[in-house]
């Protein structure tokens, strides 16, 4: 939506996410008004976000493919974050990604949203995976951090002294004035 004008400009298609950091660098957008294909809008250039779009001040904010060098760049790349394998450090699959979160301040994205396959869906529920948990992202596959610890086994714990705090004799109040009461 251009502010200038008040008309719809294009229509984002698609962002462009530096695998790096995942961070949106840029949407591709589509539209007639566009000179050239494919363009982008630059998030540094989204004025504001609205229930009716992205607010940016004209259709010169518009660029295309080989004006910024950084969006060239990532766009080569041919990331694609929505589909991809999300597997464990154990290398067992945990899903695909299905949706993400955003911190829309930064365009910075948090959470990935991780659907599980047919089976595991009708038992477990979509996976939220924070940022802080990957560990490797790749052409192939997301690595995360394995949520599973290593439990004791129960061999093991028959060494172990266990204490029961509310198990042992607590002090007993000091009665040996109830027994001589005081005289005044």
């Amino acid at each position: 939506m251009g502010l200038q004008t008040g008309t719809q400009l294009a229509i984002a298609k698609a962002p462009v996410i530096d695998p790096s950091n995942l961070r949106i660098v840029a949407y591709e957008v589509d539209g007639q008004m566009l000179t050239e294909h494919p363009s982008f809008i630059r998030i540094a250039d989204v004025r504001e976000l609205s229930d009716v779009g992205m607010i940016i001040d004209s259709n010169d904010e518009f660029v295309g493919l080989h004006d910024v060098m950084t969006i060239e760049n990532i766009y080569k790349i041919g990331f694609k974050l929505l589909g991809m394998n999300v597997i464990d450090e154990a290398r067992h699959k945990l899903g695909k990604v299905s949706d993400y979160s955003l911190e829309v301040g930064s365009f910075i994205i948090e959470q990935l949203h991780v659907s599980r396959g047919i089976i595991k869906s009708l038992t477990e529920a979509e996976l939220l995976i924070h940022r802080t948990q990957i560990i490797e992202i790749n052409n192939d596959n997301i690595i995360v951090k394995a949520t599973v610890e290593k439990l004791v086994s129960i061999e093991n714990t028959k060494d172990l002294s266990y204490i029961n705090p509310f198990r042992q004799p607590a002090p007993q109040p000091d009665n040996s004035n109830a027994d001589n009461p005081s005289t005044n």
